[in-house]
């Protein structure tokens, strides 16, 4: 197309009939779709309160037919300019309703298997939502060496080049791209394309054969007969290398060439090899490519000191200067989670909830950029939510600070220390709740942050704590802990006597005995205030000792 999009039916094209099949589309195949979201049943309301246009492409996820049908309903009533324009989910076939609705929003309607996984059929949508009108014409070109070409165009090519069925794979058998299945494809090849793992006693048959370790030893074509019985045909396979072997070379992935219902071609273990270069250098750039992007988001976020061209970043981001904005910081909680387990699912979700957010991880932490968002609230909402349904789903445990509103993208770098500080807090919220915002913490961070400058600088600690300790040590008292409660309780101390449980006059015998250790007056608000610092910062044990 001119603008350069994608259009409905290469979309489908690429997906393939295995992952997803056309129910109904109003408006034909050729309209042209660019970005794409997630939506679970708890999103829909907020993806129709959101301002302007919605993204062309929703992957509705968990959401029931009658709820989809009110949501495609409520989507109709919008300026057609703002509706989506393709809607996939999986009960498509399942509902008369929901297609009647989608077909009076004017809204294509596709069907997706049952079995696919969705981060899958995300990650494929969007690798293809990002090809380039050179890359999609490669595909058609049969030139293998043109600078477009990517890894789509490499597998239909391939196939129509061997007479068979083409996927390429990462190194953990993630499928990055496929050509078109027919009749002939096996139960290995629908599994892995949908994103499942293949029949499980086949791939310890290939393990027993040594087809994965040969395939990472070395460049050869390894020729996997079929196996009747699993009902598994023939196969060749290559690895796809970075390098040229020895320590410097590096695994990609894979190529798999499944032969259909006739032969493959005699010289396809050729062809699969030059493939295979071809393949190495599309992911070596696609890796190399990130790299940059990615070297230019941390800039914005200042990870790599100030010095950053906000406009040049914004132009290659294509972001808006201008705000307001919203920066969001997740912190794992416990050893289970990390910035491995949490980046990707928290980038799925942001690109859910804007298609134009960017995220990325910088330590142990993990940053999200949300630019001219429209609602401060909505934002608050869906990183509770978000953080509620990481720990049900996924028993990922995170803390979150909100920096919001951002005056513009200059302001990135400022609002990201503003929620370090947050999140470098040890009780950031005083409600007890893990999201918050540097406006609601103020308090507790301020604290913190005093405490922490105390402790880290003993010319500020006050030794006379050290003879407070050391009496409590040698006559077996409580000192400490009851001052403590008697400035926690403002001074009063009949409260402050009940709160530990004894009488007050035993209470006032022991703050005599402080006044006298630490040679102050309690009545004194200048060394009440000086005490209660003292005693917060320096917890007994770690006072400089005299």
């Amino acid at each position: 197309m001119s603008d350069g999009s994608t259009t409905l039916r290469e979309l489908l094209a690429a997906l393939d009939h295995t992952v997803a099949s056309l129910v109904d589309a109003p408006a034909g195949e050729e309209i042209a779709v660019r970005t794409v979201a997630v939506a679970e049943p708890a999103d829909l309301p907020e993806q129709l309160d959101a301002e302007g246009g919605m993204p062309e492409v929703y992957l509705l996820i968990g959401v029931d037919a009658d709820a989809t049908a009110r949501w495609l309903r409520e989507v109709g009533d919008r300026d057609r300019a703002q509706r989506p324009r393709v809607l996939m989910t999986k009960s498509a076939n399942d509902s008369p309703t929901v297609r009647a609705a989608a077909h009076s929003a004017g809204v294509a309607l596709v069907h997706v298997h049952r079995q696919a996984r969705w981060d899958q059929v995300f990650s494929l949508i969007r690798r293809m939502l990002a090809r380039s009108p050179g890359q999609r014409a490669a595909s058609d070109d049969y030139d293998l060496l043109a600078p477009d070409t990517d890894l789509f165009g490499l597998a239909q090519v391939l196939a129509r080049e061997t007479g068979g069925m083409v996927s390429i794979e990462d190194p953990h058998s993630h499928v990055l791209a496929y050509s078109a299945s027919d009749a002939s494809a096996d139960p290995l090849r629908i599994q892995s394309i949908l994103g499942r793992e293949g029949p499980s006693d086949y791939l310890r048959i290939l393990r027993e054969w040594g087809v994965f370790d040969r395939v990472r030893r070395g460049d050869e074509v390894v020729d996997v007969p079929e196996h009747p019985e699993l009902d598994i045909r023939r196969r060749l396979v290559v690895g796809i290398r970075r390098g040229t072997g020895g320590a410097r070379s590096r695994m990609l992935g894979t190529i798999w060439l499944q032969q259909g219902a006739g032969p493959l071609r005699p010289d396809s273990a050729q062809v699969l090899r030059g493939a295979s270069a071809v393949a190495a250098r599309i992911i070596a750039r696609q890796l190399d490519a990130p790299s940059t992007e990615a070297l230019l988001v941390r800039r914005l976020f200042g990870a790599h000191g100030d010095g950053v061209d906000v406009p040049s970043v914004a132009a290659a981001l294509n972001l808006p200067t201008a705000g307001p904005a919203a920066v969001i910081g997740f912190a794992p909680i416990g050893p289970a989670a990390g910035p491995a387990a949490s980046s990707g699912l928290i980038r799925l979700h942001a690109s859910a909830f804007r298609d134009d957010s960017v995220t990325e991880s910088i330590g142990e932490r993990v940053y999200v950029l949300l630019p001219a968002y429209h609602s401060e609230r909505s934002v608050g909402s869906w990183v509770r939510k978000l953080a509620s349904q990481l720990e049900q789903t996924r028993e990922l445990v995170v803390r979150a600070a909100i920096a919001a509103p951002v005056a513009g993208l200059t302001a990135v770098a400022g609002a990201r220390a503003e929620v370090d500080r947050v999140l470098d807090s040890p009780v950031a919220d005083p409600t007890g709740s893990r999201v918050a915002t540097l406006a609601d913490a103020r308090t507790a961070v301020l604290l913190a942050e005093i405490m922490e400058l105390i402790r880290e600088r003993p010319r500020l600690h006050d030794p006379r704590l050290a003879d407070l300790d050391e009496y409590d040590r040698t006559h077996a008292a409580d000192l400490r802990v009851s001052v403590r409660a008697f400035l926690r309780a403002h001074g009063e101390v009949r409260a402050a006597a009940a709160a530990l449980r004894v009488h007050p006059n035993t209470l006032r015998y022991r703050l005599r005995r402080v006044e006298a250790i630490l040679g102050i007056d309690l009545t004194d608000p200048e060394d009440r205030l000086l005490l209660d610092i003292q005693l917060a910062a320096l917890p007994g044990g770690g006072i400089a000792q005299k």
